[in-house]
C-alpha cells in the first residue's frame, strides 16, 4: 500500500490522473485505516478512473461490480453452479447414494460461482474493490454491503461465515441519485470530486491530449466552462472534454469558429435539448 500522501500524488499522476492534495488524503487514509472510500459527485468528474489508477498505481487487481436496481447477494457475493449440481445429483443417484450425502456434497466451495465481493475477500493479495455507481441499488444491498464491509467478511448457510484473506481497497462511487443511509457514511473516507476549475480542466486536457495546440486546448476549456454555467440536462463531464478535445486535434483545427463548434457539438453534449440551448446562445459563448 502507500507510505505518504506524497507517494500517492507521485504514483497517480504516473498513471496520467491529476490528483490534489485532498484527493490524495483521502486515498492514503482509506488504504491505511482499511476503510472503504465513498466518492460522490457528479458522472464523468473520474470517480471510476481514481479506483482504476489506484490499482494500478498499487500494481494490483481491480474488481469492479457495477450496481443497478435490483442487484442482490447472489449477483454480487456468490451463486451456487446449478449445472454442476445437477450433473452431480445424477453422478450420486447411480451410485445409491443418499439425498443427505448429496446434498452435503454439492453444497461445498466446489459448487459455487464467485462474483466480485466474494472474488475480493478471498484474494490471496489485496486488491482494489470498485462498487460503482452504489446510488443505483436499492438500500436492502446497500444494508447488505454495510455488513460484508464492516469486518470483511460474509456468513452463507451452507458455508458458514467466510472470512477475507486479505483486507481489499474498496472504492464506492455515487453520482447522487440517492442519499446513503448514515451508517454507511460513518463508516466510510467521503470525498466529492466536482467539476474542476479551469486551470486543472487545462492541464487534464494537455495531459490527456498530448500534441494539442495550446491555445485550442485554453479555447476548448474556456468554452466547455461556460457551456456548464448554463442550465442543462446532462452538463458536459471531463470525459467528454477529452472527447471532443480530441475530434478536434483529428480534424487539424487549431481554433474555434461558430461552425465549428456547432458541427461537433453532438461529441460534447448528449441531449438534443441542450444542444439547441447552446446553439441559441453560441455567439455568446465562443471564447475571444
Amino acid at each position: 500500500m502507500f507510505s505518504s500522501i506524497e507517494e500517492v500524488k507521485n504514483k497517480l499522476t504516473q498513471q496520467k490522473y491529476l490528483i490534489n492534495d485532498r484527493l490524495a488524503t483521502g486515498v492514503f487514509l482509506a488504504a491505511k485505516l482499511q476503510k472503504p472510500l465513498l466518492i460522490e459527485g457528479p458522472a464523468g468528474v473520474g470517480k471510476t478512473e481514481l479506483a482504476k489508477v489506484v490499482a494500478k498505481a498499487l500494481d494490483t487487481e481491480l474488481i469492479r461490480l457495477q450496481c443497478y436496481e435490483g442487484l442482490d447477494e447472489s449477483k454480487s457475493l456468490f451463486e451456487w453452479n446449478y449445472q454442476k449440481q445437477l450433473l452431480r445429483i445424477q453422478a450420486n443417484h447411480l451410485t445409491d447414494k443418499t439425498w443427505e450425502e448429496t446434498k452435503a456434497n454439492i453444497f461445498s466451495e466446489e459448487f459455487y460461482l464467485p462474483r466480485p465481493i466474494m472474488k475480493a475477500l478471498q484474494a490471496e493479495k489485496p486488491v482494489v474493490l470498485l462498487v460503482d455507481e452504489l446510488d443505483k441499488s436499492d438500500e436492502e444491498f446497500e444494508s447488505f454491503l454495510l455488513e460484508a464491509l464492516s469486518d470483511y467478511q460474509v456468513s452463507i448457510p451452507e458455508l458458514g461465515t467466510v472470512k477475507a484473506k486479505s483486507i481489499p481497497m474498496v472504492v464506492l462511487t455515487s453520482n447522487n441519485y440517492r442519499d446513503f443511509s448514515d451508517a454507511l457514511k460513518r463508516r466510510c473516507i467521503h470525498l466529492y470530486i466536482d467539476y474542476p476549475s479551469f486551470e486543472r480542466e487545462l492541464a487534464i486536457v494537455r495531459l490527456k491530449v498530448p500534441g494539442i495546440n495550446e491555445a485550442l486546448a485554453e479555447k476548448i476549456v474556456r468554452f466547455v466552462q461556460s457551456v456548464r454555467k448554463m442550465v442543462l440536462k446532462k452538463s458536459p463531464s471531463i470525459s467528454e472534454t477529452l472527447d471532443w478535445a480530441r475530434t478536434l486535434v483529428l480534424l487539424g483545427v487549431d481554433t474555434l469558429d461558430q461552425e465549428l463548434v456547432l458541427n461537433t457539438l453532438n461529441i460534447l453534449l448528449k441531449y438534443q435539448q441542450d444542444i439547441k440551448k447552446v446553439e441559441e446562445r453560441i455567439g455568446g459563448l465562443l471564447p475571444d
